[in-house]
């Protein structure tokens, strides 16, 4: 990972660096890529240095990744992977955020977005299909994933305790009409 950081860096800036340097970058992106499920595109020129590390710790709470890199490594590193979709957004000067968890990451891209005019998000991809900056908000206002396994569960939950408590009223009832024959008979 060191390579990733230094060579990605210093390829962004204009440096110049050797072709395995390159290559290097090319398969660290291609195999992070392969392991990840959704990508964001975004423009970030106007961003400061201090506000693109804001966005890489809010990103890295999110369980996800922002790569700065040369369009031409980015589209060489999304053949074969699903991120291939994507090749038409890597124009100009653009910041590649990618993780496992889509909601977190489109939550984090859009909420710095919007408070920082100059960072646009353009696209992305999710499960290999190309989605628009409309498809990205619509994403990020969804529940986290823990909020909708919670969710998921209770409805999941609430027919069988429903199906418990009718169980157990069978036996409560008829310990009931025993105890109201019972009270009937020492009445009488």
């Amino acid at each position: 990972m060191e390579c990733k950081l230094n060579c990605a860096d210093r390829i962004s800036k204009g440096v110049n660096v050797n072709k395995n340097d390159k290559q290097r970058v090319v398969d660290e992106l291609h195999t992070a890529w392969t392991e990840s499920s959704t990508c964001v595109v975004a423009q970030y020129r106007g961003l400061t240095v201090s506000e693109m590390g804001l966005l890489r710790r809010q990103l890295r709470e999110a369980g996800s990744t922002l790569q700065v890199v040369k369009n031409t490594l980015a589209r060489r590193a999304a053949d074969g992977t699903s991120f291939k979709a994507a090749e038409e957004l890597f124009t100009g000067p653009v910041a590649i955020a990618y993780g496992t968890e889509p909601v977190g990451l489109a939550k984090a891209m859009s909420d710095f977005s919007k408070t920082h005019e100059a960072f646009e998000v353009r696209g992305g991809v999710l499960d290999g299909k190309l989605i628009d900056n409309s498809n990205i908000a619509a994403l990020a206002n969804l529940p986290s994933r823990e909020v909708l396994l919670a969710k998921m569960l209770g409805s999941m939950q609430a027919p069988i305790s429903g199906l418990v408590r009718t169980l157990a009223e069978v036996p409560a009832s008829f310990v009931r009409t025993l105890a109201a024959v019972r009270d009937q008979k020492e009445a009488a």
